[in-house]
């Protein structure tokens, strides 16, 4: 495997032979060790919705709920969020849940408002290069989920994780959420090589988004399932209590119901790839 020269603090080094990953505490869960489920709207629409939705998730299994109330899209016409309500919204769904909350940060002056709710913040891929956002985030400790840029190379990606850990926290988790190519059926295909490649030149947890990826809500179950045989250590996925009056990204939201059945994929998926990897241990 090729090295990424420059980078000292998100290669992965070897202690007594083998590899010492990072694992983070996020409440209940340790990323890295448990497998992390992280599932929401894309954007908290009302306190109704995320209640909804939060109780959905929980029961369904997730250890994590996530919701934006920062959207920020290509137009400015579109849906903007609710900010400081819809980050009092999440938080309450979060606590009466028992279920740690993300939601996106865009800007370093939003950093310390929503730091005051959110368990841990999330970059998105088109935010990846904010390297004064990336900076400050650094600064607080708690962790972040860090997107890869639909046109990042994976060197890029891991330099972005190095300024968060070169500032200061350590606690960082790579998403891989599609790539641009000539394609328009999916907005940006999934690169699960991206995915393995990571996992061995990092120690950082590494998961994936194949609902922002593909855009599709018929091709979240297979590219989950895939990502999780690609050796990723979590999803996340957006859930939404009634798609079809969804403020964004219609297409690719699943309904608790189509949900529900996908962690029972996931459970299964999990336990086989377990079997395969002890089967393979003991061959070699």
């Amino acid at each position: 495997m090729k090295k990424i020269k420059n980078i000292k603090h998100v290669t992965a080094k070897a202690e007594n032979g083998t590899c010492k990953k990072t694992e983070i505490k996020i409440g209940d869960i340790t990323v890295g060790k448990d497998f992390l489920v992280i599932a929401g709207p894309c954007s908290v629409e009302s306190e109704e919705q995320i209640m909804t939705v939060a109780k959905a998730v929980k029961d369904a299994g997730v250890n994590m709920l996530r919701g934006s109330v920062y959207k920020l899209g290509t137009s400015p016409y579109s849906f903007q969020g609710l900010r400081k309500v819809e980050l009092q919204y999440l938080s309450k769904a979060g606590m009466e849940t028992r279920l740690p909350i993300i939601t996106e940060v865009l800007d370093p002056r939003d950093i310390y408002l929503i730091s005051e709710y959110a368990d841990a913040f999330q970059i998105r891929a088109n935010n990846m290069q904010n390297y004064s956002l990336l900076v400050e985030v650094g600064k607080v400790k708690k962790p972040v989920l860090l997107k890869r840029g639909m046109n990042a190379t994976i060197k890029e990606w891991l330099n972005c994780a190095e300024y968060i850990m070169n500032a200061g926290n350590p606690n960082v988790i790579l998403c891989e959420c599609g790539v641009q190519t000539t394609d328009t059926y999916t907005r940006t295909p999934l690169n699960l090589s991206a995915v393995t490649v990571a996992k061995r030149l990092t120690h950082l947890p590494v998961i994936v988004d194949p609902s922002h990826a593909t855009d599709c809500v018929e091709l979240i179950r297979p590219m989950t399932l895939s990502s999780i045989m690609a050796g990723c250590d979590g999803v996340i996925i957006e859930v939404h209590p009634s798609t079809c009056d969804a403020f964004s990204d219609i297409e690719q939201k699943l309904t608790p119901d189509q949900f529900k059945d996908l962690m029972g994929d996931i459970r299964e998926t999990l336990t086989f790839r377990d079997n395969l990897n002890e089967h393979y241990k003991k061959k070699n």
